[in-house]
């Protein structure tokens, strides 16, 4: 795990397929393979094999499964990646995280148990 004042990737508008718009509160499991960035509420369960971005108003209560997964906004359920997880300064996680990877950035809020497993 590694705490950091690294920013992640600058990821824009144009780089993801769909975007779950502020005015949108989702209740279901979401399954996707292309980028996918929430602004709105999501309650269920997130499937990916794709890179996952919850924005800095974003709340979300679900477990959350994909291959790269940048938090900025609130996440409550655990989080399990192939890639990596990154925790940015406006990110909150109250659950567990696993990945090869994890990288919180300093003044985040995580709350919960973190196992990092073996790259692939």
């Amino acid at each position: 795990m590694y705490m950091t004042d690294v920013h992640s990737d600058a990821l824009e508008d144009e780089d993801f397929d769909t975007i779950l718009s502020k005015d949108i509160d989702f209740t279901g499991t979401l399954n996707f393979e292309r980028p996918f960035l929430i602004r709105g509420k999501l309650s269920g369960n997130i499937i990916s094999k794709g890179i996952l971005v919850i924005d800095e108003e974003a709340v979300v209560d679900a477990n959350i499964s994909a291959s790269r997964v940048v938090i900025r906004g609130s996440v409550k359920g655990n989080v399990t990646a192939t890639e990596k997880v990154e925790l940015t300064i406006s990110g909150k996680l109250i659950g567990n995280v696993t990945a090869p990877e994890i990288l919180m950035e300093t003044g985040c809020e995580f709350n919960g148990r973190c196992t990092m497993t073996e790259k692939k």
